[in-house]
């Protein structure tokens, strides 16, 4: 398939991409982002995703996007003047591609469950991670909270790294009524609680709780939860990060149910 050339702000697939780019709100309405560099568009190819439009910057290695291009049946492809592209990127170095496609909707996973209930978590890179360890551990489930990050934005996809494809998600989500229904046992990760997580059992059907970055849980959502639990910090900080909160225990609940 040929490469079509663009070079104004004004041309209309690129207005496309800028919006994108940079609104939560068109990403919503049109369930697209944009996927930044060869690994992400791999990870979507290998959850069976198709782009729509592939894009790179004119320096790019023309052989490499022409192996990824391969993979993508009907995608368009595009060619950018660097300076152009760079208005694309999520990042200050640009990785020279970018992929547009329709976000995924990864089918249930037919486990114990293991969820990991994250509440108005607003740093892109930490939702990122968080999906990333979470769909690393096996959890069968992710439920954000509406105060929480665009999932799909271009940044929260790089910290994920392809998490948000195998990883069914439920976003938008009141997580009081959620934990309310939810039939396991829910453990909010919070600082000065007298349980220790690591005494917990958590083998059984598990939902794990992390709050906002700076005020953590908050009240409505750990009267729902089964009970509070701290993560047992024996060294001379206050907290963790949300994030490495998340990923210690979430694969504390694998450790235990590998023994």
């Amino acid at each position: 398939m040929t490469e079509t050339a663009i070079s104004s702000h004004d041309n209309p697939i690129f207005k496309r991409l800028k919006k994108l780019a940079e609104s939560a709100r068109a990403r919503r309405e049109a369930r697209m982002t944009l996927l930044d560099g060869e690994h992400l568009l791999a990870a979507y190819l290998d959850a069976g995703g198709q782009p729509h439009t592939l894009v790179r910057a004119t320096s790019f290695d023309a052989a490499t996007f022409e192996a990824l291009a391969a993979r993508c049946l009907q995608a368009k492809r595009i060619v950018l003047p660097d300076a152009l592209f760079a208005a694309l990127s999520p990042v200050s170095t640009p990785t020279g591609m970018l992929a547009e496609a329709a976000w995924l909707a990864p089918p249930a996973i037919d486990a114990t469950p293991l969820v990991i209930v994250l509440e108005d978590i607003q740093d892109p890179g930490n939702l990122g991670s968080m999906l990333r360890s979470g769909a690393a551990a096996g959890a069968t489930l992710a439920v954000l909270s509406k105060g929480c990050h665009d999932a799909w934005s271009p940044k929260a996809l790089r910290g994920g790294q392809g998490a948000q494809f195998v990883l069914p998600m439920l976003l938008g989500v009141e997580l009081a009524a959620w934990l309310h229904a939810f039939a396991g046992r829910s453990i909010a990760l919070a600082l000065g609680q007298a349980n220790d997580f690591y005494a917990q059992d958590c083998v059984g059907p598990m939902a794990l709780i992390v709050g906002n970055e700076g005020s953590g849980v908050s009240p409505a959502v750990t009267t729902h939860a089964s009970l509070c639990a701290q993560i047992p910090m024996p060294g001379r900080v206050e907290s963790l990060n949300a994030s490495a909160a998340l990923a210690v225990a979430v694969f504390e609940v694998v450790r235990q149910r590998h023994r």
